[in-house]
């Protein structure tokens, strides 16, 4: 398991569009491999689990290496608070999908499996 302690900063609300809303975070002074992780996130004292992707977000066009974190079932504003992220197991590599709809289904996979 490897946790990751770092400020919410704005990203470009892909997530979001794509219906998995993301809490994105610097990895800056962190040595983790890319790829999608189920992970967990304890926010103001209640455990969350959540899907986590370390990398570049290739499908679109992403060039900064960022942790971002979709805490599931939990809805609020995050931005500036500092979450202290445990990549508990990674399920995948991150790739480049050939579209926006296949990394939409890959990500419902994902999140299918982060459920069970």
């Amino acid at each position: 398991m490897i946790v990751i302690e770092a400020e919410v900063i704005h990203g470009r609300k892909i997530g979001r569009a794509l219906g998995f809303p993301t809490a994105n975070m610097s990895l800056e002074g962190y040595d983790v491999d890319r790829g999608v992780y189920r992970s967990e996130v304890v926010i103001d004292g209640v455990k969350y689990r959540a899907m986590s992707n370390v990398g570049v977000r290739p499908s679109v066009g992403g060039k900064e290496l960022l942790l971002e974190t979709h805490v599931i079932d939990y809805s609020g504003d995050l931005y500036g608070r500092v979450l202290s992220v445990c990549l508990v197991e990674k399920l995948r590599d991150e790739k480049r999908f050939a579209s926006i709809g296949d990394l939409k289904e890959q990500l419902m996979r994902d999140y299918n499996m982060i459920r069970r």
